[in-house]
């Protein structure tokens, strides 16, 4: 059962609390004492950030001089919230939370475009009858907002020339998807993929999905305005590392990741979701287009003040940390 709100609540701020000592922010500078830049990182996907619990788990920070603290939070939101409230330094957030920061004029920047990943379902139960996506007019769609899966949820009914206005839309945390599916409380869901297990337990033989591929999440790295080039610059490096380490050793990458959730993705889910995430960090052309889309998205059906153009787009992104880890990653301009 999903705890009661005010346990989650606790919970989220406790972890928030994690990153520093009694809340009081992140550090903006180096850490002299020890030699090495303390930085501190809001993790949230397990797969789509892999290359940073990778980097964890087998201890590769030092070797670029970082003293790094990384705390994983539930999603890219929160991680992104901890970076907005000082809390970390940067965050591993999916493409709409930033973008829906960037028109709400807050100071944040993508550094680097770490992963992709197109493998999408909606969930939902065979008595249900959805057969596609035009069968969800009129329908409860549960999802968790202001993530990249409420995006994902538009580009599927946008494919039925339908919108956001054809369904009711129920807001609910990732984890509590395949609940409400099963009770009967939503006609169909879009949650992370690492929940898609659990709704086919939910739901036994019940269990129905309708694969989609026409949306391309990113899994991004961005800063807040405490941190360095210096301390980007050399997180970027760790990461390219470990990169480098799993393209090597693929099933040792793997059980990293699974190591590094604590119990929250089972073996089997990461070897079979992980080779379906494109990995490396970049800032391109590409990545560009996509955020000036979404902005444009989510300035009409969310009325967020900023602008949404290419230019003001390109503006909110933070190059030359990675043009100095790796200037062929850069692309964009």
């Amino acid at each position: 059962m999903p705890r009661p709100r005010a346990v989650a609540a606790v919970l989220l701020a406790a972890l928030l609390c994690a990153f520093s000592t009694a809340c009081g922010g992140a550090p903006a500078g180096p850490d002299t004492s020890g030699g090495r830049l303390a930085v501190t990182v809001a993790g949230s996907d397990h797969l789509g950030g892999a290359p940073v619990h990778i980097a964890e788990e087998r201890s590769l920070w030092a070797a670029e001089g970082v003293d790094a603290t990384v705390t994983t939070l539930p999603t890219g939101r929160d991680a992104l919230n901890a970076v907005l409230g000082g809390q970390a330094q940067l965050g591993i957030v999916g493409d709409l939370p930033a973008v829906t920061a960037a028109l709400s004029g807050r100071d944040v920047r993508v550094v680097a475009d770490l992963s992709r990943f197109s493998d999408w379902r909606l969930l939902t139960a065979t008595d249900r009858g959805i057969t596609g996506f035009a069968s969800l007019r009129g329908r409860k769609v549960g999802v968790p907002r202001g993530t990249n899966v409420e995006y994902a949820l538009s580009r599927m009914l946008a494919s039925a020339q339908l919108t956001a206005a054809d369904v009711t839309v129920v807001n609910l945390t990732p984890n509590q998807v395949a609940a409400a599916l099963a009770r009967g409380d939503v006609d169909a869901g879009v949650t992370f993929p690492s929940f898609y297990d659990a709704a086919r337990t939910a739901l036994g033989d019940r269990y129905a999905e309708l694969p989609f591929t026409g949306y391309t999440a990113r899994t991004l790295l961005v800063a807040g305005p405490s941190a360095s080039d210096e301390a980007v610059t050399a997180v970027l490096r760790t990461v390219l590392r470990a990169q480098r380490a799993s393209a090597e050793d693929p099933a040792a990458a793997r059980a990293a990741v699974v190591a590094q959730s604590k119990g929250a993705l089972q073996a089997g889910y990461v070897d079979a979701f992980q080779p379906r995430y494109a990995y490396g960090a970049s800032l391109s052309p590409e990545l560009l287009t996509q955020l000036t889309d979404e902005a444009a998205w989510a300035k009409a059906t969310q009325s967020l003040p900023g602008d949404a153009d290419r230019a003001s787009l390109l503006k909110r992104l933070r190059p030359g940390p990675l043009k100095a880890a790796d200037p062929s990653a850069v692309t964009v301009g």
